[in-house]
Parts: structure tokens; C-alpha cells; sequence
């Protein structure tokens, strides 16, 4: 399940794309995927994460062709092991919310931005979070969880700062949102309680068999109660 919309990153070429935080690697997975010529490269801290990345890249690896490569490395996103202006695309997704200096994290991702290059970025949607965070304190106290609740407007005008214009925003995953709610609802019991499983298996269908109806019916909420807000910025080249 991706977050970030690869058709608003319009990369070309001989792009090298940079998933800041990639976790099992769905979008560095995605980005190899989608685009003929590309280098991705994943980092994230938990080498547990980046094993099962690289467990699952292999299923869609392409031998023999070297027009396109995808590498995954342990890295801590506040320092990033990569000289300045060496990345087109830069995606950080559903992370922020976890890194007590998100703006630390920021300046890093800025900082590996090529001058003519394009940052995606995407945080829990706010009213939706706050159901999640009213019924269910562990949710929000466990260790790795959310550690706060971002204005879109406010983080927007913080990116903004680094001298980028945002020129592309969308929401995502509105039919997982009530899914999260549940499971905070039962949060104790989630695994076994009948109502998350039921709408898991739900999501499960709909991710595998991507039916036109749930398809449609994502698309009509997801401005509504998408669970994910999605940004993408490029820099302004007025300042």
C-alpha cells in the first residue's frame, strides 16, 4: 500500500530517488517498479525492517538490467550519509510523526535535495488522529508510536521555510482510517477482537482484488477522512 502518488513526483531518467525512512521498503520497492531507469535507495534505523525490505525486493528484482537499481542501508535521518544536492526525489512518508526533531529531519532532507529536485512528504491526517489518540492512550505512548498530532497548514508553512513551494496535495487511505479506530477501540483485545479482523480482511480484499466500487469509494472520502495527508514540493526558484 503506497502513500505517496508516483505520477505527482514526475521523475525522469536516470532519476535517483531516496526514501527517508523507507521501513519494509514499499515505496523504494515502488519507485523501482514504476520508473525504466532509476537508482532507489532506502534508509531506515531498524535493520529488522530493512532485512524484510530486502527479503521482499526480491520477488520484483530485475537481473541483468542496468538501467535500474535499488540498494536499502541502515541510516539515521538526521544525518543522512549522503553529500549535499545528490538526490532528485526525496519521500519521507508517514514518519515525521515519529522523530522528536522532525525539523532536523527536514533540514536533512533539503540538504540531499538537488536544487531542481522534488520532496514528497506525508503525516497522519489531524482529526482522524486525534480519534485514534482519545481512544486509545497506548496508541500514542508506545515506544516508536506517534509522539504528536501535525497541523498540515503549520508543517506546510515549515517546509515552505526551506525556500520550497508546495505544488501538489492530495489525502490517502480513507477506508483505513475507521480500521485504526477500531483497533484503538479494542486495543487491548486487537488481535483477537471480531471487528478488526473482520474489516482487516476487508482491506485485505480490497488491496488484492482493487474492485471498482471500494476503489471509487476511497477516492470520494479520501478528502473527507483520508487517513494520510500528502504534500509535494519543489523549490522556488523566485527565492
Amino acid at each position: 500500500m503506497q502513500t505517496i502518488d508516483f505520477k505527482r513526483l514526475d521523475m525522469q531518467p536516470g532519476d535517483r530517488f531516496l526514501d527517508v525512512g523507507c521501513g519494509e521498503g514499499r515505496h523504494t520497492i515502488g519507485a523501482y517498479m514504476f520508473h525504466d531507469e532509476v537508482e532507489a535507495i532506502g534508509v531506515d534505523l531498524s535493520e529488522k525492517d530493512l532485512a524484510t525490505a530486502a527479503e521482499r525486493f526480491k520477488e520484483f528484482e530485475e537481473p541483468g538490467n542496468e538501467k535500474k537499481s535499488l540498494s536499502f542501508q541502515p541510516a539515521n535521518g538526521m544525518e543522512l550519509p549522503f553529500p549535499d544536492n545528490s538526490f532528485d526525489r526525496v519521500i519521507c512518508s508517514e514518519v515525521l510523526e515519529h522523530i522528536p526533531d522532525y525539523r532536523g529531519m527536514l533540514k536533512e532532507i533539503d540538504r540531499v535535495l538537488k536544487p531542481d529536485g522534488i520532496m514528497a512528504i506525508s503525516v497522519p491526517r489531524a482529526w482522524p488522529e486525534r480519534i485514534c489518540w482519545a481512544l486509545s492512550e497506548p496508541y500514542h505512548l508506545v515506544k516508536g508510536g506517534h509522539i504528536r498530532i501535525f497541523n498540515a497548514n503549520k508543517l506546510h508553512q515549515e517546509v515552505e521555510g526551506f525556500g520550497l513551494r508546495r505544488y501538489s496535495k492530495h489525502w490517502a487511505h480513507a477506508l483505513h482510517s475507521p480500521y485504526w479506530w477500531l483497533k484503538c477501540l479494542f486495543w487491548e483485545t486487537a488481535d483477537e477482537a471480531r471487528p478488526v479482523k473482520m474489516y482487516h480482511k476487508f482491506l485485505v480484499w480490497d488491496l488484492m482484488k482493487k474492485p471498482w466500487i471500494t476503489q471509487t469509494l476511497e477516492k470520494l472520502l479520501n478528502p473527507i477522512m483520508g487517513k494520510s495527508v500528502v504534500m509535494y514540493y519543489k523549490r522556488d526558484a523566485s527565492l
